[in-house]
This record gives C-alpha cells, structure tokens and sequence, in this order.
C-alpha cells in the first residue's frame, strides 16, 4: 500500500528520470530519498519538466498554471538546489539536473537545517554503496560514463608535458572556467555523518559554469577565483586525491578531488573489477624492475587497486617482490609515479589516445545511444523541444561514427534520421 501511495509523485519522477541516460533505479530507498528532498506534489510537478533548459513560461503550460505560480515554485525548488538556474538572453531558465551529478550531490554541498542530513546521508549509503541498482546502472550501461580521471601534474615528467592537452590538465580547467564555486565534497560530507569519514579536505570540490552560479546564489557553495581554486587543487596533490571531472573536452562542469574510501565512483571501481568500464587518463604507469624494491607505497596510493607486488626473480636469482601494475582497472592518475621515492615507476603514452566527448551534448547522445534511450532523449513529449534542439541532437549524430549512427537508427527507428545519415557527404 505505501508504495502504491508514493506512486502518484515519487514513482512518476523516478519514470522520468530513467527515460534519460544517467537515470535512478525506482527502489523504496530511491522514493524515501525524494520525500526528503521535495514533497510529493512537487515531485509530481518535477515530473513533468523539460531536461533541457526552459523558463517559467513553459513550465507554466506543462503544469497548466500561470507562469507567476510556476515561477513561484520552481524558484522554491532552485532554492533547494533540486534545479538549477541561471539567465539565459536576460530571461531566468531553469534546468532539471540528473540525480548523479546533481541533485543528490547538491543537497549535501553545506551544512543544512531545513532537510534531516543524516537520514538523508544514511539513505544515500543504502542506495549507493550497499545496493548495487544504482552503481551499476551509473557505471556498467556502456562505455561513455560521466566523469573522467585528470593526471595527476606533479608526476608529469619534461617528456609527459609535451603530451598533455589543456583539456586534459586539471589545472587548466580551472583557469579557463568562467565561473568557479567550492562547495563540501558530497562524498565526505555523507561519510562523515555515518562516522566513516577520513581526513581529507572537506571544503574543496568545484563547480563551474553555470551549475556553480546557481549553487552559489542559493548558498550552496561559494564563490571562488582561479588563485584559490589551485591552491586547493595543490592541496588535493599532497593528501593524494584523484582528480575526477565531467567527462567532456569544453566548458566542464565539475571537478571533485576523490579519496579512494568516500568516492561512491572509485569504491565501485574496486567494488566490482572487471565489470566497470574505466575511463582513464591517456597514460600508463609502468614499473622499471631494477630500481623497484618491492616497497609497496605505490600499491597503498593507487586508488582503484590496479597495483599490487608480485614475485620476480632478483640480480642473484633469489624471488623478491616488485610492482606491478593491472592496466583493465588503471585509471592512468599517476598518483603511484609521486608515491615511488626511487623512481622505479614512470608515467608512459597510452595507445590508442582515449576520445574524450567534445561537450554535455555529445557526451549525453552518445550515452543514450549506448544505453538504449536516444528515442526518449529526442521525442519524449515531456521535454517540450523545439526544432533548434532536435536540430542540435541530429547534429551531434551526423558527427558520430559510421557504427554508432547505424545503432541511433534502429534505436530511433527513424527513416528520416536514416535518410539525414545517407546524404552527409563522408558520414554515410
């Protein structure tokens, strides 16, 4: 009976966020989650909402309200950080986040009164680190996953340098951000209410764009310039956090620094090797046996657990142990290179190169295509798109490979998507 009564709010939102790529498994965790959040009425009305940016206005004719009321409302709801908004052409647009990362992070990103943080956090455990619903629809549903690992700069050698892209460097995230926010990592923010948290920083995870105008308007983080927010990142490098951000060449979102015992993304990495895919960096470490002495403080710095120590024959024949490193979990940091005091382990090119996704959008098409949902992506009526917006999807298609356009079609099963393929020239 409780669940046939949560059905009318919760249950439909949870139904609109699983029409999207990075979506929520609907679970009784899941539906005590949202009552926290929003009440059910208002997940009712979240329900309805486009997953692009719209502005009051079209809120208003999905609710079939006023645009007063509805703006009313969805200024309540940015205010809890359940959506985001900003001005757009001098006109206030919202955006409905994704559960991960969005709202669920927003809502521990500070200290709060008007929502109950620990039974929020406890439920968030249960849901993330003890079911495995959510990770596994997060993290194993095809290979474009949402975020990205950086390198870790202080291992880069002369050589290594010449290699990395700017998109590829935290650090240069950071300068070229517009807009910058700190707010409470998520992560150890929820560990800490359950007494599990470790002693890395707390206040260092940063938002950018307009996610991070948003957060700070509603007090949700603080706003932060570009001296700051490398300092921060310098302080990440000496507590040995991993550096992971929005898995996109241009205008990233976020970047979080990550300890391998709060991170819900690097617990499942360890949590379930093998059947994860890992998004990695485009190097790999690798191990010069003679100068490796088995120390292991490479093996205690890797956060995946992709090294370990092995037996291996020593100059006299006699068996000691050396580093050695497994490249299906490595996530290419470097944080081992910093840890290893003899410089017995060096960061080397990867190939092939790893193809980062060049925005949100194309990061988000090809996430549907894989995960088998490009047709709600595009014709959900919920969405209320305009012809510019299909016309930016179909493109972000017609730039994709030969194989992924052939499975947008059937997924679409669209002659018209089919037709647009066959006639650009150098894509059919």
């Amino acid at each position: 009976m409780a669940h046939k009564a949560l059905r009318s709010g919760y249950a439909l939102l949870a139904d609109r966020l699983n029409r999207f790529p990075q979506g929520a498994p609907p679970a009784e965790l899941l539906f005590r989650i949202l009552k926290v959040l929003m009440s059910e009425q208002e997940a009712g009305l979240v329900s309805r909402l486009p997953v692009r940016p719209f502005t009051a206005e079209r809120a208003a004719r999905a609710w079939g309200t006023g645009p007063g009321e509805a703006r009313k409302t969805l200024d309540a709801l940015a205010d809890r950080a359940v959506l985001v908004d900003f001005e757009r052409e001098g006109v206030t647009t919202y955006c409905l986040p994704p559960p991960m990362a969005g709202f669920f992070e927003f809502s521990l990103m500070r200290v709060r009164n008007d929502i109950d943080q620990q039974a929020l956090s406890e439920l968030f455990y249960q849901y993330l680190n003890v079911e495995e619903g959510f990770v596994r629809d997060l993290f194993v549903r095809g290979e474009t996953g949402l975020g990205r690992p950086f390198v870790h700069e202080p291992a880069l050698s002369p050589e290594n340098s010449v290699h990395v892209l700017p998109y590829e460097r935290a650090s240069e995230i950071i300068r070229q951000a517009p807009f910058r926010a700190v707010g409470l990592c998520y992560c150890r923010h929820k560990m800490a209410h359950l007494g599990r948290a470790c002693s890395a920083p707390l206040d260092i995870c940063m938002t950018f764009g307009t996610a991070a105008g948003s957060l700070v308007r509603h007090g949700f983080a603080r706003q932060a310039d570009a001296g700051e927010c490398l300092d921060l990142l310098a302080q990440a490098y000496e507590h040995g956090l991993v550096q992971l951000g929005e898995n996109v060449r241009e205008r990233p979102s976020f970047l979080c620094s990550c300890c391998p015992c709060c991170c819900e993304g690097l617990l499942a990495m360890k949590r379930f090797p093998g059947e994860i895919p890992v998004h990695t960096t485009n190097f790999m470490p690798s191990v010069r046996g003679e100068l490796c002495t088995g120390c292991g403080l490479c093996v205690g710095a890797c956060p995946v657990g992709a090294v370990g120590l092995a037996d291996a024959p020593g100059p006299g024949g006699d068996a000691r142990k050396k580093a050695c490193v497994d490249e299906g979990r490595c996530l290419g940091c470097g944080l081992c290179v910093r840890a290893c005091a003899r410089g017995a382990v060096a960061l080397l090119s990867r190939e092939p190169r790893v193809i980062t996704p060049l925005n949100g959008a194309h990061r988000i098409v090809l996430m549907a295509i894989e995960r088998g949902t490009l047709q709600h992506l595009i014709f959900d009526t919920h969405t209320l798109w305009s012809h510019r917006v299909l016309a930016g999807v179909l493109g972000v298609i017609l730039g994709l490979p030969p194989l992924k356009q052939a499975l947008a079609s059937r997924q679409v099963k669209s002659r018209y998507l089919e037709t647009l393929i066959r006639r650009v020239p150098g894509l059919s």
